[in-house]
């Protein structure tokens, strides 16, 4: 619970368990209809619960407004559709191409490595036994 609670708090409080008193009430209304077999009878709520957020009026909005709504989405739909498009139009970089001589370097330098490897593990196993 809040530490410090405020009159719209408890306020609130008050209102949601009206409500839920309210329909408690209704249901067992009509679990004594069951049981007596005759009609229930309506249970009128003493005070009428005043929800702050539940408002039974709807807002209208212009035409004008919803022109303007709809005006501002058809524009970013379109700058949507536009940028799929730009963003295609830079040309890929072609791939480069190893030369033969590069191929010959690079293998060349690859067996020098492994010879130095080698030598290496021939001299520590010879050094051990």
């Amino acid at each position: 619970m809040p530490t410090k609670l405020t009159t719209e708090i408890l306020t609130a409080a008050i209102d949601g368990f009206e409500i839920q008193k309210a329909r408690i009430d209704a249901q067992i209304a009509e679990i004594r209809q069951l049981l007596e077999g005759s009609p229930a009878p309506v249970v009128a709520s003493e005070k009428p619960s005043t929800v702050s957020r539940v408002s039974t009026k709807r807002r209208k909005m212009s035409k004008a407004g919803r022109a303007a709504i709809a005006a501002a989405q058809r524009k970013r739909w379109a700058d949507l559709k536009k940028e799929p498009a730009a963003a295609a139009a830079p040309k890929q970089k072609k791939k480069r191409k190893l030369s033969a001589a590069g191929r010959k370097a690079i293998i060349a330098a690859t067996k020098k490595r492994w010879a130095a490897k080698r030598a290496e593990a021939a001299k520590q196993t010879a050094t051990e036994a």
